[in-house]
């Protein structure tokens, strides 16, 4: 399979087409830093979601086992291009084993931590993002989330299982230590950094006194994100194809933002090879990265193309602030 399409400029790269090949022409250690959410596959065959009708697409895979020979495929590459010491984060969850309303779930994360230290990482404890239960109840219609359940029979109830992101560390001696020396200055987040401790953001002294760098660190460092904007995503509605899977949420931008800067320095390659709408790329050209995303969904890959457009135009105003300012 040839690439359909793609765009290539100074900032960054994307290709409408199977990762499974785009990922080989990618040179070896030279992304600093991965993170993507894959298709969430179900242990009875298929996926949680499937997101087109290609049979390339790892959502339409018969089986739980198929999907992970698919899948290890992608993490054999990833593992080959990351430098050593650096990050890949996976965005995942607890899965059904089938259908929304059933009690039986399978460690799906905990089967791609098993395949991720198989191939030269080492696993970092998961991070925990909290979603609200109502809104999960509304979007799914899971009985086991109704209020009526636990009137009725509470043995049946669930909870609004939580997302995860997953860092795993490539085994290796990181050559080039990701480092911020004035501490973190910008919050992803939906609480309000304190007003007394501006006075410290981008402090040049000693960083033990920047309180402001540690207040954001203290949010960060938690296992819980329970203050993630749920609703801060990129626009997608435009990307779905009419018969097509109904379901699709981006990776929320808070997510994004806090993983590339964490575990990339400006100037790193941010790889994503779940492009979807292009989250993952647009949060990496904001913050002076280079973004490679590969898409197989065309209605995707187009709608990233115009995200992409939008984080240009924001990431040049964002420089023209700071140079007047």
């Amino acid at each position: 399979m040839a690439v359909i399409d793609q765009e290539v400029t100074d900032r960054y790269a994307i290709y409408n087409g199977d990762s499974a090949e785009v990922l080989q022409s990618i040179p070896d250690e030279s992304v600093g830093l991965s993170i993507y959410s894959p298709p969430f596959a179900t242990e009875n065959g298929g996926a949680l979601y499937n997101y087109s009708s290609s049979l390339r697409d790892l959502s339409n895979s018969r089986t739980y086992k198929e999907f992970f020979d698919h899948y290890r495929f992608i993490v054999e590459h990833i593992a080959r291009v990351t430098k050593p010491g650096r990050i890949s984060a996976v965005h995942c969850m607890d899965v059904p084993k089938q259908g929304a309303n059933i009690c039986g779930y399978s460690d799906f994360p905990g089967h791609i931590i098993a395949l991720h230290e198989s191939l030269g990482f080492d696993y970092l404890p998961r991070i925990c993002i909290w979603k609200e239960p109502l809104a999960v109840r509304n979007r799914t219609m899971a009985k086991a989330l109704a209020h009526r359940q636990i009137v009725e029979d509470s043995t049946k109830t669930n909870v609004a299982a939580a997302d995860y992101l997953i860092p795993f560390r490539k085994r290796g001696d990181n050559p080039e230590p990701v480092v911020h020396p004035t501490g973190l200055s910008e919050y992803a987040g939906e609480r309000t950094v304190p007003a007394e401790l501006h006075r410290y953001r981008n402090w040049k002294g000693n960083q033990i006194e920047n309180r402001y760098s540690h207040w954001i660190w203290r949010n960060y460092a938690s296992c819980f994100w329970d203050d993630i904007r749920l609703g801060r995503v990129l626009p997608y509605e435009e990307s779905k194809d009419e018969g097509d899977e109904r379901h699709m949420h981006p990776l929320q931008l808070d997510v994004v933002e806090r993983a590339v800067i964490l575990w990339s320095n400006p100037g790193d390659v941010v790889l994503t090879p779940f492009m979807g709408v292009g989250s993952e790329v647009y949060g990496a050209v904001t913050a002076r990265r280079k973004g490679i995303g590969i898409e197989l969904k065309p209605s995707f890959y187009r709608q990233a193309v115009k995200n992409l457009h939008k984080a240009v135009e924001e990431s040049s105003t964002h420089k023209e602030q700071l140079l007047f300012s």
